[in-house]
């Protein structure tokens, strides 16, 4: 099993003419998993790598009978996508475009939550199930074998690359992944670390959890309440980036949107302390996901032997 996609999932890339989503749908389809429709106003009828274009998503909802969609377009434009797909039915919406104005953020998110539509993003690399080998967004690259194999831990990454590098962290401890899921580096994201560890605590395959964190926002320490209620029992292991920047000016953004400290709201050593306190197994250098895996686990449970 995983958590949001498996073989079921039928996919629409929404901008799917242009550049970007051109060279996401070539490694998509490499990897092995199925597009079924791509949409682009004013360009229906065209194909991309065999894959049929529609003038909206309607169109491709009727045809092809999507179910979730990957939003690949302009800031400017990205708000009206996810509407779109939102108003057609879509329950699972992926939005890779970052520098999305906030308040197009804001109400993009409510509207998904009236609707009971589960997003991940904005500004996400994406999300992949290696068994099934389905993959939602640039995740991974043209060789995501490298990094993410079948197996038995779910990966949560603020950071984009990091959900790679955390993958293939589990896999060198001789495990695997569930699934993996970048959460997005914005401040308003559709999905949080606490709203996946609920998912993952339901998936009888996931043994374990890990999580890369960065300063800002406040989504660890909800992610310990949650621990503290006994909503994910599971063992989670957590690394979390960026202490040096406790000691930089408040209000300084480090890379993402949502990396920013203010007051007590953001700082890493908080939420290691919040997660500690909680049960989580906080690590202290990355290397040790690791050592802290095998000795969770054991070596012999799940992914690569």
């Amino acid at each position: 099993m995983a958590i949001l996609i498996d073989q079921n999932t039928r996919m629409v890339i929404q901008g799917i003419t242009g550049r970007e989503a051109q060279m996401v749908v070539d490694h998509t389809l490499a990897y092995g998993t199925r597009i079924y429709a791509g949409v682009t106003p004013g360009k229906g009828g065209q194909n991309v790598l065999g894959v049929p274009v529609y003038d909206t998503v309607w169109e491709a909802v009727k045809k092809q009978n999507v179910n979730a969609s990957l939003v690949v377009v302009p800031p400017a434009f990205a708000l009206d996508a996810v509407l779109e797909a939102i108003d057609n039915g879509i329950k699972l919406i992926v939005v890779t475009t970052e520098n999305i104005p906030q308040l197009d953020s804001v109400r993009m998110l409510y509207e998904a939550r009236k609707k009971n539509v589960v997003i991940i993003g904005p500004n996400t690399v994406g999300i992949i199930n290696p068994k099934d080998k389905v993959k939602m967004g640039s995740i991974g690259g043209d060789r995501p074998e490298r990094c993410f194999v079948p197996g038995n831990v779910g990966v949560i990454s603020r950071s984009g690359g990091m959900t790679a590098e955390t993958s293939w962290m589990v896999k060198r401890a001789g495990f695997g992944v569930t699934t993996s899921v970048g959460i997005g580096g914005d401040s308003f994201i559709g999905s949080t670390i606490k709203d996946l560890l609920a998912l993952f605590e339901e998936d009888k395959e996931t043994k374990a959890v890990v999580t890369f964190s960065e300063p800002g926002t406040s989504f660890e320490e909800d992610a310990a309440q949650f621990l503290k209620e006994g909503g994910f029992t599971k063992p989670l292991v957590s690394y979390v980036a960026g202490r040096f920047t406790e000691s930089m000016p408040e209000g300084t953004v480090f890379g993402h949107a949502g990396a920013m400290i203010s007051g007590n709201t953001g700082r890493p050593s908080l939420k290691m302390k919040a997660l500690q306190d909680a049960g989580a197994h906080v690590i202290e250098r990355y290397d040790d996901v690791i050592s802290v895996l095998k000795t969770v686990l054991g070596e012999r449970v799940g992914g690569v032997k």
